[in-house]
């Protein structure tokens, strides 16, 4: 637990503040995007690599107090759940995104906002937010709630932070990107300013699909216990 906490604060710190402000600005400036870039993602794989060996050597420390379990319910709603989170990961991962790191060039589209990018502008992002509410779901213990707390609330803080970034590097064009998506899923075809067109990423929905079925099986191998009960 000494080593979970200030690995997860040193997370958020790095992707909300130093990635999430105008400090990342003055940094690009002074060291130029390809350096930062580089630098950024090395730090960002060490201090992931350090939540992931902190929660373990946590989880066999015990898992501290916890408030809630597993029911049948909340099984089957976080199987739904998971589902949910690689369609939006697979997919979000394989459309191109102005939101994505190197394809702001995207924005110069004709259609910039197609497949999954109907749903919401972030896929990628809220796939990981979904993944980490269905695990808190059936995890109510205090590790968990740490590990699996600091992930959803990085990638919706993150989400929101690229569209700052976004707002303040390319103004009108990502203003009028804005306009034709929507931050939270449905958003945007809900109030009728999209129209969802599942046959532009069925192909990428297929290959979520079936990734979220390995998943489920290699599950005991990753996590130790099995998603099934």
């Amino acid at each position: 637990m000494l080593q979970l906490v200030p690995s997860c604060v040193a997370f958020l710190f790095l992707h909300l503040w130093v990635s999430g402000t105008p400090l990342r600005d003055r940094l690009v400036a002074r060291l130029g995007e390809g350096a930062y870039l580089g630098l950024f993602s090395l730090a960002s794989v060490a201090i992931l690599a350090w939540m992931l060996f902190a929660y373990g050597a946590a989880r066999a420390e015990g898992p501290g107090p916890t408030w809630w379990g597993v029911t049948s319910l909340t099984r089957h709603l976080q199987l739904v759940l998971m589902l949910l989170a690689f369609l939006l990961v697979v997919s979000g991962v394989m459309t191109r995104n102005p939101g994505a790191v190197g394809q702001t060039g995207a924005l110069q589209d004709e259609d910039p906002v197609r497949g999954v990018l109907r749903i919401t502008r972030h896929p990628f992002l809220w796939g990981v937010g979904i993944w980490s509410a269905g695990h808190l779901l059936v995890n109510g213990d205090l590790v968990s709630l740490i590990l699996f707390g600091t992930t959803g609330v990085l990638a919706i803080g993150g989400a929101a932070s690229i569209d700052a970034k976004r707002r303040r590097t390319h103004g009108e064009a990502w203003a009028a990107f804005e306009a034709r998506s929507s931050f939270v899923p449905f958003a945007a075809i809900l109030s009728g300013r999209q129209t969802l067109r599942p046959q532009e990423f069925a192909v990428q929905a297929l290959i979520g699909a079936a990734i979220y079925v390995v998943a489920l099986m290699a599950h005991p191998l990753i996590a130790g216990v099995s998603a099934l009960g």
